[in-house]
């Protein structure tokens, strides 16, 4: 069960890859040669930005593989999904307050350097992780969950509404990079939608694992 949750986080890495940097500049610097492309990837504040989307994955999987191993969970083990989510629901925020930003001030929006997406994702995380705090007392730890993963889904919509159209319009401007910070936008909406997939993703895999080993569940068992 661990190697499939692993999998999981794998497969969401390439995800995430493929979602910022290719894209990025497939859509703003069409002529760049690949060593132009690939420059991003030597920058520290890349990987940091993946590494904590990756873990915040990895967490979400915690519940899930304890409770495939028949293993007891706490308040403490759904704990660290909570505040997972509420990062996620932060980063939905960021990702909303920048392309509305630069669908109102078009060049002179703030750039990720400022304090507007960074001052949005903290209070959401801070203000939602004690949201699906309180609503999971006395739920189960699988309802937890799945619970924060429905919010995180309809959340992650309800943010590319915004970012998709704000995104349509800054392209259709006459100014240097138009469209990158609603681009990110939208990247950040789709980066949790698939977040909010990976703990059913894992349960598929893990069906499809009893299924092809019944034995070895019988001897678990």
């Amino acid at each position: 069960m661990k190697r499939w949750a692993v999998l999981v986080v794998f497969l969401y890495f390439l995800l995430l890859v493929a979602l910022t940097a290719p894209l990025f500049f497939a859509g703003f610097s069409p002529g760049a040669n690949a060593i132009d492309a690939f420059m991003i990837f030597s920058e520290w504040v890349y990987w940091a930005a993946l590494g904590v989307m990756l873990v915040a994955q990895a967490v979400m999987l915690l519940v899930p593989v304890a409770l495939s191993l028949g293993r007891p969970t706490t308040r403490r083990s759904v704990l660290w999904p909570i505040l997972a989510s509420g990062l996620m629901v932060g980063v939905l925020g960021a990702g909303a307050a920048i392309s509305i930003d630069e669908f109102i001030r078009k060049e002179k929006a703030a750039s990720l350097d400022a304090g507007l997406p960074w001052v949005a994702m903290l209070v959401l995380w801070a203000a939602w992780s004690i949201a699906f705090y309180r609503t999971s007392r006395g739920a189960e730890a699988m309802d937890v969950v799945t619970r924060q993963c429905r919010y995180l889904l309809k959340g992650s919509i309800l943010e590319l509404l915004v970012a998709v159209p704000t995104h349509i319009v800054a392209r259709g401007r006459d100014y240097c990079c138009a469209g990158v910070l609603t681009f990110l936008g939208i990247a950040f909406g789709v980066g949790v939608m698939l977040f909010s997939f990976g703990p059913g993703v894992f349960f598929l895999f893990a069906a499809r694992w009893k299924r092809l080993h019944p034995q070895l569940e019988q001897v678990a068992d």
